[in-house]
């Protein structure tokens, strides 16, 4: 026959005459038409493509002639286009690639393209499952899914795979390992799965329903109605959901609500199959012919926009599956079941030169997928072989998948016997117990051991050139240069630098100093606390804290100022001020502050934490414009200048507590009703202790004088100028800087009103009064600044060496009540003995030391100053020793003794960014409160870190890493001018009926009952507890090379709703607060599936809730603890801790350890209501009303079973709900059966919450 060249290698049978033999100028490819051969030749065509394997390409069909062939000669010289020898893919034609056996006989149900990765799945008739990896189909894993059920749908996921059997859904990783296993409802018979999105899936079968799960909750969280006899086939486009039924029909649903929207009977029959792409649905099926279904050759195909069918499409081939394979056009791949596959337009003629056949070897198809590339076609036959077609030699699954992981060799059985001297030993691969009480053999002390850190490798250069940068974020492939999870060690190198960074220890191991690697002091170091599993629980405070004072958590947002909350609490009139101070306004700092001096006063040396002052912080528009608040980022990074920011966070919080505690309102009570005199007058305290009344003078050139008068809080230094060409230092008094910054003369431009313009003016200050705290702002926030410091200090120290070495040793017996601490990191200077020597010196210069003169070294600031205010010379200013009194004729002319109280240290450490410490002169009230004796002492104050310090240490500044920011000099003697009485203002209106925050609630709505009058707690009452929490931020946390998580900044919760109910009376179990919180920060995850809250519970616009603010109920929970009650519930810890609130032991009753074992795992509050009350509770998500009250029975239920001591019953019955637990896997069986195997039967407790 005459050979003639196809043009565009495409199969069109109308620009070839019929019957002849077609060969591809550029592949050099057989073709044949056979629209000229005799009828039924075209049913059964020979494989048109040869395979990769040729062994496996089948013979031709008996039924063709053969001398068709005979008279063409393949003579690779003659023609136009040169064969290869080699069988190879025509590319745009779709041919067998391999083909796999997964278990032979048994037929393949399922097969699916791997999304994510480069893999094909498949699940046969007995439930296994099996996946091959790439286009040479290596085998990469396989494992049984179900015991006997077949395999009918797979999908697969980000993190795994779902595989669908006829009443299973189960989700397993691609290495085998179970996810979830959900059982369906008796009697379903489910065929078909669809993800509507990366949470959600449906669930279709042969039953009335269609089933909506969750899969990160695995509940079935919606079920939609359709008509018998169900659904089995599923898709979806971006307007419908399409839902096939065996009745032959295609229903379009709504994809929001599942409402059927239109329904097309495409075949009289049933349906086998049918797929949606764009505007068109195409459907292949069966027909009724002669009492039974023959298979229909005709396609049905409509058009969306119109909703209608348009012309059927007539194929070649019995039709049982059909995928839309859109490239260049939208085409369509019809297969039967005999192995025939043919593409065709759907809105064309069918072609037969597009047919080829799948090598079954008689078997028959089974399942078949499409590859999301559109490169790939999977076919699964009843013999049990996965057959891979590709139209591509280089042919992906996917257009972007991401790298698959696979296993490492077991390296278990080669391991060598364990060498105890060689030097490459792990010793991690011992097992031993960290104890955090005893020490260890390895914890070896500094004296004995020398750290020898090792640097991390550098970063391949391979990475660098490749790594593309979103963001702060590089991606690059790994080149595999390196083994995974191992560094080599280098014993014999010794590395100069030492680049890593210890912070101070979180376990007792390593706690000796490292003068040598480190400048700053281990103690003023920013301190970090190390997340677990079990959060906080486990974490060692009493370690950096071992005295009754509570110190302040640092990982909340703008906790630079935790130092500066603990400077205002050991200010005894602040503390009782803020405490007595009650008003109406939501956000209220001094309120705040009061509510946080509370639990510092209850502590017994547990840190408390200001995330509500915080809170109320961040919203104040005074503190955002004066950029007081910062982002995490800069937190974090050390961008913040924490010197500069604390001074100027100090000068707003006493403004701000000045004017909130001045108001009228005065501290009344939250709802009116109190007659309370603090601070009602005008005149606040805080104006009192602080405040001076300065008189400002402005003097213009022509003579014009201005005078006003006002009221400062603090004042800041001022240092004097120095000219570019005086390199040295002037030595200066401490107190002659002080007065001229308070008495300050200064020039500017200033407008003068007799001139009319803008003059030179000279500006004086002085003051009237003096103030019972003086707070100075430093000011040291640049170089100059600190070399004038540190040229002072060294001033003052060179003479203090000199008039030692001058003046005769004169012996003096030392002060047994004082105590000499040698600062951390200083040299031992020449010991001594002269005591009175040195007190003259320090006398003279109005330094006080009872210890070496070594401990003068950075010290510039006096520890007491004198100042008198004369009609003559006006303000005086002069150093004094601290143990002196004033005469009496010095306390007749107004002389004043002002003691060092306070100093607020900006510490400078590149590694961390830097912190703020205070140390803090706590005075004999705080100690007989808290210890029962009476004495003064300097503290540190690092955070959660509380460490006695001496005198001398809080005056030293060394200027390379310890900065001064601010300083408060005290009246000595000023308390008893000032009530430190402490009335609490928290009275019983609170728990009465208040209005919701929410425009839509209704008294319909609620969902408690408030108490009466009658009903009014008492000591000891119980009182159910439970609380939900929404997100405002996530965690932050770190992947350690071990694969291990580090959790380097818990999320930040928020209490969104808490509920209290009735523990005792004929209301036992009544809610009587339901309060949900209204927030105006941003929510991150409303945790729905675990809190019950969504979106718009907490919006006072469209909440239908009982909405109230989160100082209301923290009003009426505080009333609560002060009144006495005992709360019960299920986690309180965490509850409290998010409330921030801090309750005493003995008024908590937490059925989380009530039911618990030593050393055991905690119990769940579901599991427990389950196994002890035949409850099941959280079925679909949290309900705190539900939970008190669960919480409250169980407490019922313990007491029952320890009454009389019974202390062996009890330990009986929780080791029978370990084993319970450990068999069940920790969950509550879903059906009602599983109560007969061992779950105990309980009556209600208590009638009146059954009733509920």
């Amino acid at each position: 026959p005459e050979v003639i060249e196809c043009y565009c290698c495409k199969w069109s049978h109308a620009d070839f005459s019929s019957g002849v033999l077609l060969i591809c100028k550029r592949s050099g490819v057989l073709m044949m038409n056979f629209d000229g051969l005799e009828a039924g030749m075209g049913d059964f065509p020979p494989a048109m493509h040869g395979t990769m394997d040729a062994g496996l390409e089948p013979p031709m069909d008996p039924r063709l002639d053969p001398g068709l062939l005979q008279s063409v000669e393949m003579d690779p010289e003659g023609m136009a286009v040169p064969v290869s020898d080699s069988v190879h893919l025509l590319e745009g034609m779709f041919s067998e690639l391999h083909s796999a056996v997964a278990e032979v006989g048994v037929p393949v149900t399922a097969a699916h393209f791997d999304l994510h990765e480069e893999m094909l799945w498949m699940g046969n008739h007995r439930g296994h499952a099996s996946s091959f990896f790439g286009p040479t189909m290596g085998r990469y894993s396989s494992f049984q899914v179900h015991s006997s059920d077949d395999i009918r749908h797979i999908q697969s996921l980000e993190t795994g795979v779902l595989f669908l059997s006829k009443s299973n859904l189960k989700c397993q990783t691609r290495g085998g390992l179970v996810m979830f296993d959900y059982q369906m409802e008796e009697g379903a018979d489910m065929h078909s799965l669809l993800l509507t999105d990366n949470n959600t899936v449906l669930l279709g079968g042969l039953q009335s329903y269609v089933a909506e799960v969750d899969l990160n909750t695995v509940q079935e969280t919606q079920k939609f109605t359709v008509e018998v006899p169900g659904v089995a086939i599923m898709r979806q486009s971006n307007r419908f959901f399409f839902c096939g039924h065996t009745s032959g029909k295609v229903s379009l649903r709504d994809l929001r609500t599942f409402k059927m929207e239109q329904e097309f009977d495409a075949y009289s029959g049933s349906l086998s199959d049918f797929d949606v792409h764009g505007n068109l649905l195409a459907t292949c099926g069966f027909s009724s012919r002669m009492n039974g279904l023959a298979c229909d050759r005709f396609l049905m195909v409509y058009d969306l926009r119109m909703m209608r069918a348009i012309t059927p499409l007539q194929v070649h081939v019995d039709p049982l599956f059909l995928r839309f394979i859109p490239t260049y056009t939208s085409r369509l791949a019809i297969i039967s079941q005999t192995g025939q596959c043919q593409f065709c337009e759907p809105t064309g003629l069918a072609n037969l030169a597009d047919v080829f056949h799948v090598n079954t070897v008689g078997q028959l198809l089974m399942s078949f997928d499409v590859s999301s590339s559109k490169q790939a076609l999977a076919f699964g036959d009843s013999g049990g072989c996965v057959h891979l077609w590709s139209d591509a030699p280089e042919v992906t699954f996917n257009s972007y998948s991401r790298e698959t992981d696979f296993a490492l060799p077991c390296l278990v059985d080669t391991l060598h016997h364990l060498d105890w001297s060689h030097d490459l030993l792990p010793l991690s691969l011992i097992p031993m117990p960290l104890t955090s009480a005893e020490p260890l053999l390895s914890d070896w002390p500094t004296s004995l051991a020398a750290p020898s850190p090792r640097r991390a490798p550098p970063v391949d250069p391979e990475i660098l050139r490749t790594m593309k940068t979103v963001g702060f974020i590089g991606y690059a492939p790994n080149p595999r240069t390196k083994q995974r999870n191992q560094v080599p060690y280098k014993i014999k190198e010794v590395e100069l630098e030492y680049d890593s960074y210890n912070q101070v220890p979180e376990s007792p191991i390593g706690r000796d100093e490292e003068p040598h690697l480190y400048m700053v002091a281990k103690k003023y170091r920013k301190v970090t606390i190390k997340y677990s599993k079990l959060g906080l629980e486990d974490f060692d405070f009493k370690h950096y804290n071992k005295t009754l004072f509570a110190g302040l958590e640092p990982h909340i947002p703008n906790a630079y100022c935790n130092c500066m909350i603990q400077v205002l609490y050991f200010l005894e009139p602040i503390r009782c001020l803020v405490q007595n101070h009650l008003c109406q306004k939501e956000f209220c700092l001094a309120c705040e502050l009061g509510f946080l001096f509370h639990m510092l006063d209850l502590s017994r040396g547990d840190p408390c934490q200001a995330s509500n002052f915080l809170r109320a912080f961040r919203t104040i528009p005074e503190a955002s414009a004066l950029g007081l608040i910062l982002a995490d980022s800069d937190e974090q990074t050390g961008k913040a200048r924490l010197g500069r920011l604390v001074q100027s966070w100090n000068r707003f919080i006493l403004t701000q507590l000045h004017q909130e505690t001045q108001e009228q309102e005065g501290p009344q009570a939250y709802r009116g009703a109190g007659n309370s005199v603090f601070g009602s007058s005008a005149e606040s305290v805080i104006g009192r202790l602080f405040g001076c009344e300065v008189e400002n003078s402005s003097l213009c050139r022509c003579g014009k004088e201005t005078v006003r008068s006002s009221l400062t809080l603090l004042f800041t230094m001022h240092y004097p100028e120095r000219s570019s060409h005086d390199k040295t230092i002037k030595e200066y008094d401490f107190a002659e800087i002080l007065k001229k910054s308070i008495c300050l003369e200064q020039s500017t431009q200033a407008w003068c009103e007799n001139c009319e313009k803008y003059q030179p003016t000279v500006q004086t200050r002085n003051i009237r009064c003096l103030p019972d705290v003086l707070v100075i702002n430093c000011e040291v926030n640049s170089t100059k600044e600190a070399e004038f410091w540190k040229a002072q200090a060294e001033y003052a120290y060179n003479r203090a060496v000199k008039r030692e070495e001058m003046e005769p040793p004169k012996p003096k017996e030392p002060n047994p009540t004082e105590c000499s601490v040698k600062f951390i990191g200083e040299v031992d200077g020449p010991q001594s003995s002269s005591h009175a020597t040195r007190e003259e010196l320090c006398n003279a210069e109005g330094l006080t030391f009872d210890s070496s003169v070594e401990d003068m070294r950075h010290v510039w600031i006096p520890l007491s100053l004198k100042m008198t205010i004369s009609k003559t010379k006006g303000l005086e200013v002069q150093n004094w020793t601290e143990n002196e009194e004033l005469s009496s004729e010095e306390e007749t002319e107004g002389a004043v003794i002002y003691d060092l109280v306070v100093t607020v240290s900006h510490i400078l450490d590149a590694r961390t960014g830097g912190n703020l410490v205070a140390h803090i002169k706590v005075g004999e009230t705080y100690h007989q409160r808290k210890e029962g004796v009476t004495h003064q002492q300097w503290y540190l104050f690092n955070d959660f870190l509380i460490e006695p310090i001496d005198k001398a240490e809080a005056a030293q500044f060394d200027m390379i890493w310890k900065v001064p920011a601010i300083l408060y000099y005290a009246k000595r003697n000023y308390h008893p001018k000032y009530d430190l009485r402490i009335k609490n203002p928290i009275e019983a209106s609170v728990l009465l009926a208040e209005a919701s925050l929410a425009r839509r609630q209704k008294k319909s709505h609620a969902t408690f009952i408030p108490l009466m009058v009658s009903e009014m707690p008492q000591a000891g009452d119980l009182v159910g507890l439970d609380a939900e929490f929404v997100t405002l931020n996530q965690e932050e946390a770190e992947l350690r090379s071990d694969g291990t998580k580090s959790t380097i900044k818990p999320s930040q919760m928020s209490v969104a709703r808490i509920t209290c109910v009735r523990g005792q009376g004929p209301n036992e179990g009544v809610p009587f607060i339901d309060d949900y919180i209204s927030t105006q920060e941003q929510v991150v995850d409303y945790l729905t599936q675990y809190s019950g809250i969504k979106p718009g519970d907490l919006d006072a616009k469209i909440s239908s809730k009982h909405l109230t603010t989160l100082k209301s109920t923290y009003l009426k929970l505080r009333f609560l603890i002060d009144t006495g009650v005992r709360f019960v519930g299920h986690g309180l810890q965490k509850d409290f801790r998010v409330i921030n609130l801090l309750v005493l032991k003995d008024q908590v009753i937490d059925t989380v350890y009530l039911f618990h074992m030593p050393r055991k795992r905690m119990i769940s509050l579901r599991f427990l209501a389950w196994y002890f009350l035949d409850l099941k509770i959280q079925s679909e998500t949290h309900d705190s009303i539900e939970d008190a009250r669960t919480a409250l029975q169980l407490y019922r239920k313990y007491l029952e079973l320890s009454r009389g001591g019974r202390n062996d019953e009890v330990r009986k019955v929780l080791k029978g709900l370990y084993e319970k637990g450990r068999k069940l896997d920790w969950k509550v069986p879903d059906c009602e059966g599983a109560d007969s195997q061992g779950s105990p039967k309980n009556t209600a407790v208590f009638p009146s919450v059954m009733g509920m």
